[in-house]
């Protein structure tokens, strides 16, 4: 895998590896050694993929794993919005390669993608708490395989008939990521990539259910705040502002 030849030459550096634990950890031990990046680590396979809330990521040879380490991003309580931006890197960096499947993506809140209503990508912000400059974007991509046994059905793109591996999606990537980066300006463009996001959202207006700290909740996907969070329609009318919570079944609401 290498970086595309314009993002090499802006000065982002890339590990390539055959195999790690996982590729946020990865970077995240760089950070520790000093590392500032803006760094992209990718790997082959992972041992220890993970997603989101401790959950594994199945990381099976001929996916995209990749990570790229940043250093003072944003103020710390803007880091939550490089979830959307990381999103929207993933949908452009597809879109560009197999724009066919255009009108089957969509957006899950904050940072799953969907293809015909299957994930099929998933992001993975996480720092340490030693290093509270430091973030690591994890993200996933099933190019020709992926998990069976999931809560929230899956796909992958050659399920799709798009022959995208993670080489050429990589370097497509790059140049999306540094793109909306630059159009999120550190949390100043945000309201942008917000509008942006939700043009692509899946189940907007819709009815859905969102796992929330161990509850299940129903209700209609009304939107989003101006941080980001989900506002979610109770049956009764009331608004409810859910900061951390997994849509995992899409039109299932009541």
């Amino acid at each position: 895998m290498q970086l595309d030849t314009k993002t090499a030459a802006s000065g982002i550096s890339h590990i390539a590896r055959e195999t790690v634990g996982s590729t946020n950890e990865a970077a995240l031990a760089l950070a520790r050694t000093g590392e500032r990046g803006p760094l992209w680590i990718t790997a082959r396979t992972q041992s220890a993929g993970r997603g989101r809330r401790g959950s594994a990521w199945v990381s099976q040879p001929g996916n995209l794993y990749a990570t790229l380490l940043l250093t003072d991003p944003c103020a710390p309580e803007r880091a939550p919005e490089l979830s959307f931006v990381a999103a929207l890197a993933v949908h452009d960096a597809v879109v560009e390669l197999a724009p066919q499947l255009g009108a089957m993506l969509r957006v899950k809140w904050p940072n799953d993608l969907l293809l015909d209503g299957a994930k099929f990508s998933g992001t993975l912000i996480e720092g340490d708490g030693t290093l509270a400059l430091a973030a690591a974007i994890g993200i996933g991509v099933n190019c020709v395989n992926h998990p069976r046994a999931v809560v929230f059905p899956a796909t992958d793109l050659a399920a799709a008939g798009a022959a995208i591996g993670p080489d050429a999606l990589f370097a497509a990537l790059t140049v999306a990521m540094s793109l909306r980066l630059e159009q999120w300006a550190r949390g100043a463009g945000f309201a942008a990539i917000r509008a942006d996001w939700l043009a692509r959202a899946a189940g907007l207006g819709e009815a859905i259910q969102v796992r929330v700290a161990g509850r299940e909740v129903d209700g209609r996907f009304h939107g989003l705040d101006a941080a980001g969070r989900l506002l979610l329609q109770l049956p009764g009318g009331a608004m409810e502002t859910i900061a951390a919570g997994e849509v995992f079944a899409l039109g299932a609401g009541r």
